[in-house]
């Protein structure tokens, strides 16, 4: 009781100055380290999925959260930052990946049974909530089953692109890249759906 008394009196006298100097410190350092480790988990993993191919029986036998994480893996092997966000109310992104040539790209994610379908409804969903709520540059739906006529005409119409199962199989199996078998053309500025072309567009690599 004796040394409370005394370190009372001494404290009160220091003020909170020094003490939240402390741990105004502390929190810096602990935000650097954390972004550190943010850093270098981000390395090992792209590290971890170069070369990452994938096949469609391997594909399909996936559960729809192992798919739309294998989505975020080819993403990175291709040397694009992407993380996975898909959960319940996700508006209509599963993945959003940073193309520092194209800009933000969100993609929904379509798990099906072989020869499922993906209809335009999805499509019509995807330009409603990539552009106002996600601030994508490019919104892509990515599916190992097909895409229906009328999805793929709207999409390509209306800025929307699409990877049915084929064009997995080029991206997944083969290695070529997102914006090869998407067509999604070069550039970072505008909004979903603003000027852009569909599939085929000039400027994938």
């Amino acid at each position: 009781m004796a040394a409370d008394l005394l370190r009372r009196p001494i404290e009160a006298a220091a003020g909170p100055g020094p003490v939240m100097g402390v741990v105004t410190l502390l929190g810096g350092v602990g935000g650097v380290v954390h972004a550190a480790l943010r850093d270098r988990s981000g390395r090992l993993h792209a590290k971890g999925v170069r070369g990452l191919r994938l096949s469609l029986a391997r594909i399909d036998a996936m559960t729809p959260p192992e798919f739309e994480v294998a989505v975020r893996d080819l993403l990175v092997r291709d040397g694009v930052p992407a993380r996975h966000v898909g959960r319940r109310n996700d508006q209509a992104a599963d993945v959003i990946a940073e193309d520092p040539r194209r800009g933000r790209i969100v993609l929904q994610c379509k798990h099906t049974t072989v020869g499922g379908g993906v209809g335009a409804p999805v499509m019509y969903q995807v330009k409603g909530t990539a552009g106002p709520a996600h601030g994508a540059r490019h919104a892509v739906v990515v599916t190992n089953g097909n895409v229906t006529r009328e999805a793929r005409r709207w999409g390509d119409r209306h800025g929307v692109h699409w990877v049915d199962r084929a064009r997995l199989r080029q991206w997944a199996e083969e290695g070529r890249s997102l914006p090869e078998v998407a067509g999604l053309p070069l550039g970072r500025r505008g909004r979903v759906g603003r000027g852009l072309r569909g599939p085929g567009t000039a400027g994938a690599p």
